[in-house]
């Protein structure tokens, strides 16, 4: 089994002067954190990120029950946090997934934003990226982070679109 590198970024945003509420296109809509939802998380990020990149360097996100499992490891950390925590829905269909960690600092630690291939190029990210940080700076939260694959070049100028800047190169190792 080869062993291949994966150039990543750690990314970081000042949460000192924030932000109004994001909005999403017509037809689309939020649904909060609640307990009850973490599989329609785990199936949402299944369904943004199988075919992706970031399941390779990530295998779980290329299986729906690798998803599952994150979203429980995520879930169970202390500082989950619901209000960083959201998906976006139009109708029925549940198209975009973002999750938020506090770390130490603190610092807001964006965790898994997806959305799911059908819905791209509608903004989904940026409001679900946006809503995020907007419920860190809610709860006090001064820096927010966030990590990428280097070659997710949509990813990385969104972010760098919100003022997300690179603060450090990572190599992940990932059995490919």
């Amino acid at each position: 089994m080869a062993i291949t590198y994966f150039k990543r970024f750690r990314m970081e945003l000042d949460l000192s002067e924030w932000l109004a509420e994001p909005l999403l296109p017509e037809g689309y809509h939020w649904i909060a954190w609640n307990d009850s939802l973490l599989g329609v998380h785990a199936d949402a990020q299944f369904r943004s990120f199988t075919t992706e990149l970031d399941s390779t360097v990530f295998p779980c996100l290329g299986d729906r029950y690798g998803c599952l499992r994150l979203l429980r490891e995520i879930r169970r950390k202390s500082g989950f946090l619901p209000d960083a925590t959201w998906l976006v829905a139009h109708g029925f269909d549940i198209c975009g997934t973002i999750q938020g960690v506090i770390e130490s600092g603190p610092t807001g630690s964006i965790q898994n934003l997806g959305v799911v291939p059908e819905h791209r190029g509608m903004r989904i990210g940026r409001a679900l990226l946006l809503k995020s940080l907007v419920g860190f700076f809610r709860n006090g939260v001064g820096r927010a982070s966030l990590e990428v694959t280097a070659d997710n070049v949509g990813a990385i100028n969104l972010y760098r679109s919100v003022g997300f800047r690179k603060a450090k190169t990572l190599y992940k190792a990932s059995d490919v």
